[in-house]
């Protein structure tokens, strides 16, 4: 079997351990930055690794035993109380905590958003509608033709001609 090689971003393990060094040495005198060497981030690295194969293998059999696939995050959290890291099991809860409330912040926000771009699609629909029917009506107009005739609309109407041979009575008389 092919051995795969997992790497950890080397830039990323450098700025956590720097950060945590650095916090821990806040209180010192000296402010100098934080020199590490190419094998100290390997290490750091390597001892990472390690320790996520050791803990998913550990939330893995949780999992299992309750005869579930998918590993959940109190299956992490279990596995974590089990290989004897208790002290992280708080600062790690309410850090999924922290997740899960800007996780569904984030959710409301989407939605919200979705609600009103579909508030804005549909006043758009309605708009589009009532052009699309107004065209449709101008255009049945246009093929339907004049409602009179041209005949009609150059002769006089029944109405005016008995109107002009009344005016024309009253005149003579």
């Amino acid at each position: 079997m092919a051995e795969t090689t997992e790497e950890l971003p080397r830039t990323i393990v450098r700025r956590l351990v720097k950060g945590k060094v650095a916090e821990l040495t806040k209180d010192m005198t000296e402010k100098r930055e934080i020199a590490l060497h190419k094998e100290a981030i390997v290490a750091f690295s390597e001892s990472a690794k390690v320790f996520i194969h050791y803990l998913s293998a550990t939330a893995n059999d949780i999992c299992k035993d309750a005869k579930r696939q998918i590993i959940s995050a109190d299956d992490v959290l279990k596995a974590i109380e089990e290989i004897e890291f208790v002290e992280f099991l708080e600062p790690l809860r309410a850090s999924l905590e922290e997740f899960r409330r800007d996780n569904a912040i984030k959710k409301s926000e989407a939605k919200e958003k979705g609600q009103a771009k579909k508030r804005k699609s549909d006043v758009g629909d309605v708009q589009q509608n009532e052009e699309a029917a107004g065209k449709v009506l101008a255009q049945d107009i246009s093929e339907a033709g004049p409602l009179v005739s041209k005949e009609a609309a150059t002769s006089p109407s029944k109405a005016e001609k008995e109107n002009e041979s009344r005016e024309d009575v009253m005149e003579d008389a």
